[in-house]
């Protein structure tokens, strides 16, 4: 037991530095199923909305979306909430404990603070232990202010609490499986870039295997997501599949526990590769220097969103099947036009991807604190580099990648759709389509910008906007908010090609507020103290 001392002192530190950031997570997924499942009759006001709806969701497109759906032949407003808006959830608590566990373990012993706590009385795994136990303290809060927070709704007590159970059962999986991807790499960036991709990957796999077989393939079985939602909550409610949950957690955990006994503080159970012992003049630049660090995370995503790009675009043809007898606010969701509902589609799938493009921006901006905090930024910035080129190379780089982003999904979408609908024209458009959201990016890379000169722990503010502007666009059309609130988000000002003509002037407005926010950032920056490694 001498490996876990200190775990409980280890673990009201962690309760301590994560008193506002964790609760406003488990606050604000919680609020999410409050929300949507009260909005849901305001969206679908009688029984024909809702089964026109179902009618979409039970074509490949919404089951990739959402999932396979149950209890849809007679729909109810829980069984759609738990077809429609269930699996974001999932994702939500997915991506509360990846950042969770890389915050609490990797993070920590990146910049020394791990090095320093267990140089007293601390055991080796008690601050794993303690990231873990704290995951499991966030999920069990989250999955019952879930349940309180839908008990309200006339969805049945033990449905909403198998649901809580679900989306707290998902995300302990995640933080589990986390707690592996930490013993892999020295760099919490790498982690977290890790713990997205299982994600990613789960989600991917989850929705080939619902497309493969109706509620679902031997395929789907294979993601932590399909075991949620094959609980069958509100319909058939079954609790054994969460069971396959909580074994893998433990089976990972205890994997992460032999990892972390055959590894030294500080370092990877993979070796990170040596470097040259010189390096070309190029690499002198600070551009390209950013851009070599970033390089390997704009890979990685540009693979993910050309894959995906090629995936929704080759359901082009199978969708338009699926658009029949749509409720209003549906056709709302799909452009507002009932003679270009596949435009309206392409559309919402430009949105989708090119949301993801800005997570890469904002996670790549996010380099310059672990920059700074490992103090290799002192090391440069000590040198004839100075802080505004130092910023404005990362601010670059970020924007460079998001661009390469674009141009990836955007290209093999609209070859996906030109090979299968015949019509050439549709590569130019969603590369154009793609595109138009850079200026909105660059906003949001501004923001984080921002975030990071006010001081590293105010970097995370950009994801409010971020998140904030993907909930408006995809549920903006449905609950139909004041339009002040659209217009907060910068994704708002974006036509959506193909389903609207292109507006060169938002886009101009929106690169200039980013210009001015990022000349502000800068401004900051130059002005307070830099943070020193431990």
């Amino acid at each position: 037991m001498k490996e876990l001392t200190a775990t409980g002192t280890l673990l009201r530190l962690n309760l301590r530095r994560d008193r506002i950031k964790l609760p406003a997570w488990v606050i604000g997924l919680a609020f999410m199923a409050f929300y949507f499942s009260n909005a849901i009759t305001l969206a679908y006001p009688s029984q024909e909305d809702l089964s026109a709806i179902v009618s979409f969701m039970q074509g490949p497109a919404g089951t990739i979306m959402t999932g396979p759906g149950y209890g849809l032949d007679d729909p109810s407003y829980s069984t759609v909430f738990a077809a429609v808006y269930g699996f974001y959830l999932l994702i939500g608590a997915a991506f509360m404990n990846v950042l969770l566990i890389v915050r609490h373990t990797r993070q920590e012993e990146e910049t020394g603070r791990t090095e320093m706590t267990r140089s007293s009385v601390v055991g080796r795994h008690s601050p794993l232990a303690a990231a873990m136990l704290l995951a499991l303290i966030a999920n069990a809060a989250l999955g019952i202010l879930i349940a309180v927070a839908m008990s309200g709704t006339g969805y049945g007590a033990s449905g909403v609490i198998l649901f809580g159970a679900s989306v707290a059962s998902v995300g302990l999986v995640f933080a589990a499986l986390t707690s592996i991807a930490v013993q892999a790499v020295e760099h919490a960036r790498t982690a977290t870039a890790i713990g997205s991709a299982l994600i990613g990957a789960a989600v991917v796999i989850r929705g080939a295997g619902d497309v493969l077989e109706e509620q679902g393939s031997a395929l789907s079985w294979f993601s932590p997501f399909a075991w949620a939602q094959q609980t069958r909550v509100f319909v058939d409610p079954r609790w054994w599949p969460l069971v396959l949950c909580l074994a893998l957690a433990v089976l990972s955990v205890l994997v992460a526990y032999a990892l972390e006994s055959r590894r030294d503080v500080g370092a990877g159970f993979v070796a990170p590769r040596l470097g040259r012992n010189s390096a070309t003049k190029r690499l002198s630049n600070p551009l390209a220097l950013a851009m070599r660090l970033d390089r390997s995370n704009i890979i990685g995503w540009a693979v993910g969103l050309g894959i995906a790009g090629l995936l929704y675009g080759s359901l082009a043809d199978s969708v338009q099947q699926s658009f029949t007898d749509l409720p209003e606010n549906m056709v709302a969701v799909m452009g507002g036009d009932e003679t270009q509902m596949l435009e309206g589609f392409l559309s919402i799938m430009v949105f989708f991807t090119s949301t993801l493009a800005a997570c890469y921006a904002i996670v790549s901006v996010h380099r310059l604190s672990s920059e700074e905090n490992s103090g290799r930024a002192e090391a440069i910035l000590s040198t004839a580099v100075s802080r505004l080129t130092w910023v404005t190379s990362s601010l670059a780089t970020a924007l460079i990648g998001a661009f390469t982003l674009l141009v990836a999904a955007g290209f093999s979408m609209g070859l996906a759709v030109a090979l299968v609908l015949g019509e050439a024209r549709y590569v130019p458009e969603l590369l154009v389509g793609h595109l138009a959201y850079l200026p909105a990016i660059a906003v949001i890379i501004a923001l984080a910008g921002l975030g990071f000169a006010l001081g590293p722990k105010y970097l995370n503010l950009a994801w409010f906007v971020a998140i904030y502007g993907i909930v408006m666009g995809y549920f903006g059309p449905l609950l139909d908010p004041p339009e002040l609130f659209l217009q907060l988000s910068p994704f708002e000002h974006v036509a959506r090609v193909p389903s609207d003509s292109l507006q060169a002037w938002p886009l101009v407005a929106l690169a200039l507020v980013a210009l001015i926010v990022a000349s502000g950032a800068v401004g900051l920056f130059r002005r307070r103290d830099m943070t020193t490694a431990a």
